[in-house]
């Protein structure tokens, strides 16, 4: 059942992908501004209260919803509304839209369109940045955006659908995401200041659920691509003795296709305790840094990733089946 949703919802977002300012997405950002408004009250207690509300009440009602179809109604449409779910909550093609826009700025030689457009993407000052910085941040950010958006969300829905419940994991993992960086967002834009209770406790409780995803995305890099460069990376990183989800992949990552990165971008994706550190120079010591063409390189590693992904469900899958 959880092959068949995932295989449904990768093929239907790369042919209808949702795109910005959707209603669903639109939807779940008032629902999180809704619970800190109501609930945030500065306190520790408030902070997880808000969080359990704002992350756990939709998970709930995704699940109750898979639970009323599959027992009265029909476990196909049970296995259709994960299906949905699980493309509301994947988010391959918002993310490879800017990609592509910026590689193909970059193949042309416009490298001032290149950081235009790294700068309306990310909403950050690039008029200084080198061309190699720019392909740098690219790869960075898109690495991460395919970490948060493809294969963590993937990791949490195939774990928690195997144990009978549904699409919860998908919309919990989405939801701890969206709500670190957004409640950290609106309080620096002083839009609707979240209290530091509940932003600490919102980025503690996304540290905690992407530490598995984390190293199950940095693996699978590893298999894919360059295994012992990938392992060593992983391990200089570990050394510096700074953990980090973020570092972590980017390190495997710049490994397994034999690059040097920093990983300073990933603090402008997602300015948090769990964003990635700056990798100190040994973790990609030796390794050249990034030229255009790595960003082929990039986009054959993911999906190679992706289908590596899709064939363990498949054959995990067909093993309940036979068993």
């Amino acid at each position: 059942m959880s092959f068949i949703s995932v295989l449904f919802a990768l093929l239907l977002e790369q042919a209808r992908p949702l795109g910005r300012g959707n209603p669903i997405h639109m939807a779940m950002r008032s629902w999180v501004r809704w619970c800190a408004r109501m609930l945030d009250a500065g306190k520790p207690v408030h902070g997880w209260l808000v969080w359990y509300l704002a992350v756990g009440g939709p998970a709930l009602a995704a699940l109750l919803i898979y639970w009323l179809l599959g027992f009265f109604v029909s476990w196909a449409l049970a296995v259709l509304w994960s299906a949905l779910v699980l493309y509301t909550s994947l988010g391959f093609r918002q993310f490879s839209f800017h990609f592509t826009q910026i590689r193909d700025a970059l193949a042309e030689g416009d490298d001032a369109k290149a950081r235009r457009l790294l700068a309306d993407w990310q909403h950050m000052d690039a008029r200084d940045l080198p061309r190699t910085e720019i392909i740098g941040q690219v790869i960075e950010i898109s690495v991460l955006a395919a970490h948060r958006h493809v294969f963590g969300v993937l990791a949490w829905f195939s774990v928690l659908a195997v144990l009978g419940l549904g699409p919860t994991g998908a919309v919990l993992y989405r939801l701890a995401e969206f709500v670190a960086r957004y409640w950290q967002h609106q309080s620096q834009a002083h839009l609707q200041p979240v209290s530091r209770a509940a932003q600490d406790n919102a980025h503690h409780a996304w540290a905690l659920m992407d530490w598995v995803p984390a190293r199950l995305t940095a693996i699978s890099f590893a298999v894919v691509g360059n295994f012992e460069e990938a392992i060593d990376s992983w391990r200089r990183f570990a050394q510096q003795g700074r953990p980090s989800n973020d570092g972590l992949v980017l390190a495997a990552m710049s490994g397994a296709v034999n690059i040097a990165l920093r990983g300073s971008s990933a603090r402008a994706y997602m300015p948090s305790p769990s964003a990635a550190m700056p990798l100190d120079e040994d973790v990609s010591a030796g390794r050249p840094g990034p030229e255009l063409q790595h960003l082929a390189v990039v986009v054959g590693l993911v999906w190679r990733t992706v289908v590596m992904w899709v064939l363990m469900l498949a054959l995990l899958t067909l093993a309940r089946l036979l068993g």
